[in-house]
């Protein structure tokens, strides 16, 4: 009974994957694009890694039988299509909260904005079906690593870069295990997406030869990997003293003049305790209306502050933090210039992190330079805009983009690399590697990330974290706040939706990584080694003695 069981789900299983093999046969694109939605439950929030190589290895299958290299680019694009609007639904949700344009134009600016973003997974298909042609599956799969690792780095930089998510993402383990993304200090965030791509192919060769003990031997494997806790890194007690609010300011409340000052009473009374000490005070992006900088026309304090003078403005915060306390904090400061019609105004805004010390005087100043599509730029706005799309921020005054990385020296509070919101995404561009920092500073507002954007951004920024070998303290608005150790274990969060804070000591930094040495040369090496090793592997196999 047992053994006639056994052939009889075996047949049953046959018959399923001749099925789907017929449809997709059959049916190509409608696979691919079918197999790139499945693939993105495997990021965050969902986490379902465990179904998204099985798809990726489908995929792989799917571009590799392709008859030609065009079909295989195809192929790529709508599964990159698919596969990134889905997993950027997150910018859809920001439409809500806004009053200039219909909330359902959201659910068409993604796919659009997907349509360009295609382009890369369709290049790195198209590369490995032009090479290999129909070559061994395992040399497909590694020249298709090589180009993903290529394309995906393109990608982050290529009209300023968008790199979010990136395929190694599906690799990150739990907030205490870093899974198999522990080997980014070695390889980068876009070496890790040519291990995916790896990972997947090996499962496909498996499954094509039946080769069904080693499948289970390697899916084991990866599953151990993925699960094994991390090494939580050790403090003493000679770090930097912190005190991290989230004050669950809502994003609908956010420019609601009306709830400034209850917002910054709530912001002031999670900050006080404790406001005799020497310590690190983090706040938010968006934490602030006021304007702190001097010399803008008494108009602008006027008009959109809680405080008509910013020295007075400057003290009452100084008051909350203490006199012996650096706080961190999102602000937003203006260009002023001869406008248009020959006054004297606001010519350009700058999304920004200030230092302030324990007297109110402002120390230091670091410009966002990475600008959030749609958010605070409108991107292929000549196409875009003729359809009625503008950016979601309030106001009319453009925002200008800053210089990019670089280190604030606060003293005995530390020295701090300061990269806001999604800045943080963007892997090899957030430290100034000439001026290495003791942590990263990442404040952000992610009230209008919907469900899925929280848990990816928070994901991403522990990335950054294992690959520079930097701790990362994470400020949100409304959540998910948290404190990352070098190794990016998740020491302290603060879930979504509620207004606390939470204090400790500075986690440690590790040495340099390689990563840190290298940077984005450190990926494009590997890609190196793996076209060589795809376009060497048939000779190798050719040269194999045949058995028997």
């Amino acid at each position: 009974m047992n053994g006639s069981a056994r052939a009889e789900g075996q047949t049953r299983i046959a018959a399923l994957a001749a099925r789907l093999a017929g449809f997709a046969q059959s049916w190509p694109a409608t696979a691919s694009g079918l197999l790139g939605l499945v693939a993105a439950f495997g990021y965050p929030p969902f986490h379902a890694w465990w179904l998204a190589l099985p798809a990726l290895a489908l995929w792989i299958i799917l571009v590799r039988a392709a008859p030609d290299w065009r079909s295989a680019a195809w192929l790529g694009w709508v599964f990159g299509w698919a596969h990134l609007t889905l997993a950027n639904n997150w910018i859809a949700t920001a439409f809500t909260y806004q009053s200039e344009m219909p909330s359902w134009l959201g659910w068409f600016a993604v796919p659009l904005l997907c349509l360009y973003l295609a382009i890369y997974p369709a290049m790195a298909a198209a590369i490995a079906r032009a090479i290999s042609g129909r070559g061994p599956l395992l040399s497909f799969g590694a020249l298709l690593a090589g180009g993903w690792i290529v394309t995906e780095w393109l990608r982050s930089w290529v009209f300023t870069g968008y790199p979010w998510p990136p395929l190694g993402l599906l690799l990150l383990g739990r907030w205490d295990a870093p899974g198999l993304a522990g080997v980014l200090p070695w390889m980068g965030t876009y070496g890790l997406s040519g291990l995916v791509l790896l990972l997947a192919s090996a499962l496909a060769w498996l499954a094509v030869g039946q080769r069904w003990w080693r499948m289970l031997i390697v899916s084991s494997l990866v599953t151990l990997g993925m699960l094994l806790p991390g090494f939580v890194t050790t403090q003493t007690d000679a770090g930097i003293p912190y005190r991290l609010v989230q004050p669950l300011i809502l994003q609908e409340e956010l420019n609601d003049g009306s709830k400034f000052e209850e917002q910054f009473q709530r912001i002031a009374g999670l900050t006080v305790p404790g406001n005799r000490q020497s310590r690190l005070v983090l706040w938010p992006e968006s934490a602030l209306p006021d304007y702190l900088e001097p010399g803008y026309p008494m108009r602008y304090y006027q008009r959109t502050t809680l405080a008509a003078d910013p020295a007075i403005a400057r003290a009452r915060i100084a008051q909350v933090i203490g006199p012996r306390s650096t706080l961190l904090t999102g602000v937003v400061n203006l260009n002023m210039g001869e406008r248009e019609d020959g006054s004297i105004g606001a010519v350009g805004a700058r999304n920004s992190v200030v230092a302030i010390g324990g007297d109110g005087a402002i120390t230091h100043e670091y410009a966002k330079a990475h600008l959030v599509p749609y958010g605070e730029y409108l991107p292929m706005e000549d196409w875009l805009g003729a359809i009625g799309l503008s950016r979601l921020t309030a106001g009319s005054i453009p925002y200008i983009p800053g210089p990019g990385p670089r280190t604030i020296d606060l003293g005995e509070h530390g020295r701090a690399g300061v990269q806001i919101c999604y800045e943080i995404v963007f892997s090899g561009q957030v430290v100034d590697r000439d001026d290495r920092p003791d942590f990263i500073f990442n404040p952000s507002n992610d009230g209008w990330f919907g469900y899925w954007g929280p848990p990816q951004h928070l994901a991403q920024a522990r990335m950054r974290a294992i690959e520079e070998g930097l701790p990362v303290l994470r400020s949100t608005t409304t959540g998910i706040s948290a404190v990352i150790d070098a190794r990016g274990n998740v020491l302290r969060s603060i879930a979504r939706g509620q207004a606390a804070a939470v204090e400790g000591i500075v986690p440690a930094a590790r040495e340099p990584t390689l990563f840190a040495r290298l940077g984005n040369a450190l990926p494009l090496g590997w890609a190196g080694i793996l076209f060589v090793l795809g376009l060497g592997l048939p000779r190798l196999l050719a040269l194999r003695p045949a058995r028997g």
